[in-house]
Formats: C-alpha cells, structure tokens, sequence
C-alpha cells in the first residue's frame, strides 16, 4: 500500500494529518506501514495532480475523501467529520478508509 500526504508549504494541518494518519494505520493493524509526505509547491502542479487542498492523503494513488466539483488548487482542506468541519478527516474516517482498501477483494460466488 503506498500513501502520500500532499501540503503546501506550511500547511497547519500537516502535523496532525500525519499524527492521525499514523494512529489509524495502527489501529488497523498496518504498524509497518509508512507514508511520505510532498509539498505542492505551485498552481501548475496542483492543476495537473487535481490537488483539492491541502492537506490531502492519497491511499494507493486514490483520495477516498475526494468531493465531486472540487476545483484544483493551492488552498487548505476541509473535510466533512460527524464532529463538524475540520482541517483533516476523523480518525475513524481514516480507518474506515483505511480498512477498505487493506481488505482484499471478496472472490465472485459461485
């Protein structure tokens, strides 16, 4: 699994994305996984990533958090958590996204 936390620089929510980042993956049982942290340093880039604000944690190259319309560019995220809007996703929300791309697929019945 390869995840990435994309910022800009100076992003005030880096620090606790990553910190929830790193509490569900061990929640989840994922211990040994590690994830890099990338700073988008202009609009150009944004724009050809479809970054949507920082911070945004990619799980295998997906944002599970993504919202339909969202336009490309270097501003702060919210996310939409049952405590209100915040800076970063909930902790369970983590673990729920988490979880859903550590299962494996269930095989076709027969």
């Amino acid at each position: 699994m390869e995840i990435e936390i994309l910022v800009v620089p100076d992003c005030p929510s880096e620090k606790l994305a990553a910190e929830r980042l790193r509490s569900a993956l061990n929640d989840v049982g994922l211990h040994g996984t590690t994830f890099t942290t990338r700073t988008i340093g202009d609009a150009e880039e944004a724009e050809r990533i479809g970054f949507t604000g920082s911070p945004t944690i990619l799980i295998d190259g997906q944002d599970p958090f993504a919202e339909p319309g969202r336009t490309a560019g270097l501003s702060c995220r919210i996310y939409r958590t049952p405590d209100g809007l915040a800076g970063v996703p909930g902790h369970d929300q983590l673990r729920q996204a988490l979880t859903t791309v550590a299962e494996p697929p269930t095989p076709p019945s027969l």
